[in-house]
Order: C-alpha cells, then sequence, then structure tokens
C-alpha cells in the first residue's frame, strides 16, 4: 500500500465507527470511484492529485460529490460514505472550516466606519479599469522604488484553504475570497480583520466594490454560480443570485461593475464530467448576465451558443448525448463605453462540431445583451477533460483545448485608434479591431502554446506595449517567459525567460500561468515555483524577486505557507504590492493559503 494510503486510512479511523472495516471499506470507494483518475494523473489533464486535493476543505469536496464535477462519481453512495470520502481525502472532519470566521481571529480591527470606500488609491475587480488593462498608472511606487520592496504583513486562509482569489483593494481595505468559501475585509496597512462572509461555495473571483443604492456593495460569485452583492463596511447579505441552474456551472471569473449594472461570465467544468459514460454530455452553455447592481434584478442574460443543446445520439451503454455546448466564460468581461459594447473570451466547445463562438472573442450591446459580432481564434477545437480510446462520449476528434483564461484588453493607441488584444492558450497573442466587427490586425506567437500552455490567465497592457506570459509547462526547465509586444504592430520589443534556478527534474520548470500587472516602468509575473519577479518594462531585465513559497507568521495567527503563483496576479495600489501565493488547482504547483502584502522599507 503506498505510503500517502496509510495516512489517509488513519483519518478514516478516526472517524468511522466500526473504525477497522468502515476505514477499509472508504479506502476502497475512493480507489474505485476516485483514484483511478487522482492517485496519478495523467500529465496534462487538469486533474488535481492526491496531494493537491488533501489541502482542500472538507466541504468544497463534498460539494464536488454532491453537486459538482464528481457527482457522476458519486452515484449510489449514501450521504455518509460521501462525507467519509471528502474526510478521508482533506484529513480533517467536516465542520473545522468554522474557524475561518472573523469572529474566530485574534486580530480584529477596531470598529471604524467605512466612510467612502472608493475613496484613495485603489485596485477594484480583476483589471483595475473597465478595459481590463491591469496597468497601474498611479501605484504610489516608482519603478526606481520596487528593488526595496519588503514584507510587510502575511494573512493565513484557515484550514488550509486555498489562495484563489485576487484580491481587491480600495477605500483602506483589502477584500479577497478562498476556496473554504470565505470573504475577507481586511485592513490594506495591517492585515486586521473587519469582517467575513460565508457564501455557499469556493470564491475564487476577484471582488468589485461600488455603490448599491445608498451603500457601497462587494460584489462577487462563487463555483455554485452564485452572484453575491455584501455590504462593504458590514458584510452582511444584500442579495444573492443564481447565474445559471446548470449543475456544472460556476463563475470563475470576475464580475465587472460598470454605471449601475453588474456583467457576470458563467463558466462550467462540464468539460470533467463529459467523458464519464454515465454523464448525458453535454448541455451547458457559457452566458454573460447582467444584474441591477442596487436590487440584483436580472436584465438581461446572453448566452455564447445561442442554439439550445438538443438529443443527438447515445452512446454504447444507452446514456442519451447533446450538443451543442461548452464556450464557457472563464474570464472577467471588458466593457467599451465608446461603442456601448461589452466584449468577453470564451473556452473550447464540449461536443462536436465545435461551435463557431468557441474560442473567441464576442461582443454584446451593453445595454441589451444583443450579439454584435464574433472572431474566432481556434475553429474545431471540440475538447473533454481525459479523453482516451473507447471513450464514446468524446468527440471523434479532439481538439487542442486552446480556449482563452485571459480576458480581452482594450487600449487606445498614441494616434486615437482602439485595440482589443488578447493572449491564447495555443501561445499566440493578438490584435483585433472593435471598429471593424474584430477584423484581426496581428497576431504573434510568444509560447509553444498546449492545454496547459501558452498564455493562461492574464496578459496587460500599458500606453506602448502589450505584455505576455507564457506557461509552456510541457517544455520542462524551458517552461516560462515574459515578452513584450509593439501594442499597434505586434512587432517584438524584448522576451525573458526566467533566471536558471539551482535546481533538478521538476523544480527547474517555471511556468509563468498567473495573471501579470503592469505599473510605470515595471512588469510583476510570478511562476509556478512560487517566484514573484518584476521587470523592467523597458527591456525586459529583473529587477526585483522573491520566493512565496515558504512557510509565514501571520497577523491573524494562521498557520500559513506560500506555494504556486498561478490564476490571479498580483494587485498594486497605495505604494503596496498584494499577492495571493498557493493556487494549486491544475494538479501541479504547490498548494499554499496566505496573501502577502509588500511595501517599500523596513517591516
Amino acid at each position: 500500500m503506498p505510503k500517502t494510503c496509510f495516512a489517509f486510512l488513519a483519518v478514516l479511523f478516526a472517524y468511522a465507527a466500526p473504525a477497522s472495516a468502515q476505514a477499509i471499506q472508504m479506502l476502497g470507494l475512493f480507489e474505485q470511484r476516485c483514484g483511478s483518475c487522482h492517485t496519478k494523473p495523467e500529465p496534462g489533464s487538469r486533474v488535481p492529485d492526491r496531494d493537491s486535493l488533501r489541502q482542500r476543505t472538507p466541504e468544497a469536496v463534498l460539494e464536488a460529490l454532491n453537486n459538482g464535477t464528481m457527482k457522476i462519481n458519486a452515484e449510489g453512495l449514501t450521504d455518509r460514505q460521501k462525507q467519509l470520502i471528502a474526510e478521508f481525502i482533506t484529513e480533517r472532519p467536516v465542520g473545522a472550516a468554522v474557524s475561518g470566521q472573523a469572529s474566530a481571529m485574534p486580530n480584529r480591527c477596531a470598529a471604524k466606519p467605512l466612510g467612502d470606500a472608493l475613496a484613495g488609491p485603489s485596485w477594484n475587480g480583476w483589471g483595475v479599469d473597465a478595459g481590463n488593462s491591469r496597468y497601474q498608472p498611479t501605484p504610489g511606487i516608482t519603478a526606481e522604488q520596487v528593488p526595496q520592496l519588503t514584507l510587510k504583513w502575511a494573512f493565513g486562509f484557515p484550514n488550509g484553504a486555498s489562495a484563489y482569489g485576487q484580491p481587491t483593494v480600495t477605500g483602506g481595505r483589502v477584500y479577497v475570497g478562498s476556496d473554504n468559501g470565505f470573504v475577507y475585509s481586511l485592513d490594506a496597512a495591517t492585515g486586521c480583520v473587519y469582517w467575513s462572509f460565508q457564501s455557499s461555495g469556493g470564491v475564487r473571483t476577484a471582488i468589485s466594490v461600488g455603490k448599491a443604492g445608498s451603500k457601497f456593495a462587494a460584489y462577487f460569485g462563487d463555483v455554485k454560480a452564485n452572484v453575491y452583492a455584501v455590504d462593504a463596511e458590514s458584510g452582511a447579505l444584500l442579495w444573492k443570485k443564481s447565474a445559471d441552474p446548470h449543475p456544472m456551472a460556476r463563475v470563475t471569473g470576475a464580475p465587472t461593475l460598470y454605471s449601475g449594472r453588474l456583467y457576470v461570465p458563467v463558466a462550467s467544468f462540464e468539460e470533467g464530467s463529459g467523458p464519464i459514460p454515465k454523464y448525458e454530455c453535454c448541455t451547458f452553455r457559457g452566458s454573460l448576465v447582467a444584474y441591477d447592481a442596487t436590487s440584483g434584478e436580472q436584465l438581461w442574460k446572453s448566452f455564447t451558443i445561442p442554439e439550445r443543446p438538443k438529443p443527438t445520439k447515445k452512446n454504447s451503454i444507452g446514456t442519451q448525448l447533446y450538443g451543442p455546448a461548452g464556450a464557457a466564460l472563464w474570464s472577467a468581461p471588458t466593457v467599451d463605453p465608446k461603442r456601448n459594447a461589452i466584449y468577453v473570451a470564451t473556452g473550447d466547445a464540449y461536443t462536436a462540431p465545435a461551435a463557431e463562438t468557441s474560442d473567441a472573442v464576442m461582443a454584446f450591446d451593453l445595454r441589451s445583451g444583443i450579439p454584435l459580432w464574433t472572431h474566432q481564434f481556434t475553429p474545431n477545437d471540440a475538447f473533454l477533460v481525459g479523453c482516451a480510446p473507447g471513450r464514446d462520449n468524446c468527440p471523434d476528434v479532439v481538439g487542442p483545448d486552446f480556449d482563452f483564461g485571459n480576458s480581452p484588453i482594450l487600449r487606445t493607441l498614441p494616434n486615437g485608434k482602439s485595440v482589443i488584444v488578447i493572449g491564447q492558450k495555443s501561445g499566440a497573442a493578438w490584435a483585433i479591431d472593435p471598429d471593424k466587427d474584430g477584423a484581426l490586425i496581428w497576431e504573434h506567437k510568444v509560447g509553444a502554446g498546449s492545454a496547459l500552455g501558452g498564455i493562461e490567465w492574464g496578459s496587460a497592457a500599458d500606453d506602448r506595449h502589450g505584455y505576455f506570459a507564457t506557461a509552456d509547462q510541457q517544455l520542462g526547465a524551458k517552461a516560462g517567459g515574459l515578452a513584450a509586444l509593439n501594442l499597434a504592430t505586434g512587432e517584438p520589443v524584448w522576451k525573458t525567460p526566467p533566471p536558471a534556478g539551482n535546481c533538478t527534474g521538476a523544480a527547474c520548470a517555471q511556468p509563468q500561468s498567473a495573471a501579470i500587472t503592469v505599473i510605470p516602468g515595471v512588469v510583476f509575473s510570478g511562476a509556478t515555483n512560487g517566484m514573484m519577479r518584476a521587470y523592467a518594462s523597458g527591456d525586459g531585465k529583473v529587477i526585483w524577486e522573491y520566493n512565496t513559497a515558504q512557510p509565514y507568521t501571520t497577523v491573524n495567527g494562521v498557520a500559513a505557507k506560500g506555494g504556486s503563483l498561478n490564476g490571479p496576479g498580483p494587485v498594486v495600489a497605495g505604494g503596496m504590492l498584494f499577492m495571493n501565493s498557493g493556487y494549486a488547482y491544475l494538479g501541479f504547483g504547490a498548494p499554499g493559503n496566505v496573501l502577502l502584502a509588500f511595501g517599500v522599507g523596513a517591516k
């Protein structure tokens, strides 16, 4: 028996009675229902291994078994059996997340009125501006000061909850979510905690703060496709809505708040369940939902695939299959007030033939949600996770999985012309014309591309250059890199690989999957080995680096460590740099549970 199984078995002895018989039964159930995928995931499968699962909360695993990606695998199990499997995987009991509440923390902030939640330095939402540029023009820190950045405080997410959400900074507070469902409001200067709010599912989105009638609200989504508005001062719930009834639906892209409306992108992980023979693959379509920010009233909902899924054929065991499906929205929408438009980037199709709106940038009317135009970058990309010969739910020809995790970036060039730039998992950076229905302006290949390679979560652009970090995990020690391209022409300006490390084997790999951030003169880009680096935007030279993959003493007394930098990127406001460390969702990199705050000079 593998060594890790003995550890799991010990936990089962603690929670099961009679211990020996039930513990062995649960181990068998795990191996039967889950072990074939999670014990040793196939490279590029996006299936988390056991070490990654162990870092999650039992509630998160139980939710996956009851309503999420593992629901099909758990068919026929009792509630008690599913609970024991969740506790078996995570090595702690259901209910442990109660200690995640602010009331249980020793570093409560002194009572203090919020005042104007939008006053002062801020990074509000995903991309800091409506165009999702990820360019902070007023960071409160100069390029010359960046090498002096030092850690000021660290906040530990309780119960090992992974650090998935990007922090928002506004009104002197930091708002941040975690995969145990808690959202926290912290003091930006000290990290003391004002309040916590527990949602119904993990919160991976960035948070947008704005007016909701007479109050200020913090808006976010969860992995059960719920959308929330909570009082930014107290954390009290103002409203909650379901963005999509599909059991696999989720909100991972940050909702975009603009002019009294909240625009919510909806994704799913149906592509993970699709290959299972008993699953009726596939019925989910990506969508964009507009809400009144004050009342939560749904104003419109537009699907990325206009056609409703309908029965197609039955597989070899008689399961009814459906299509078309897919084109999920994984990233934050981009608002273009000048053209009364909103832009989204879509994922791959789940069924063949692939929808013409998959792997695309789509434009919708900002007020009505009516589709305006679509530019598809990769046709025929029908993809399901874990497809193999004999799985007849899968497309006959499985696509490359070149979907978009990036948000479209809208920028204005020095000549006054607008351009939308975006990076793709194919490794290509693109520019299209919003005035010509998304017509191609330029393309430049900056990475090799693969299902877990190319350009993953977020590119950035200042007034002159677009910046694109590459993952390319499949290249091993040659993975990673950061490139700058001329925003008008796509011509390369510079490209910098990660500095060589003193390491061997897998530890040498430094995929730069995480979203990147730009301030005047500096680009910040993190790697999956936990290293955050600052690059001079003029020539790509590294001017500062910090290894986040280490243990921390936290302001809230929680045992915490850093790990992989992936998914969300760093944010800069008021002379401070904030970042989460520990995103290991895709089964590679090290998990962690810490939010880090840096400033200039001594701690």
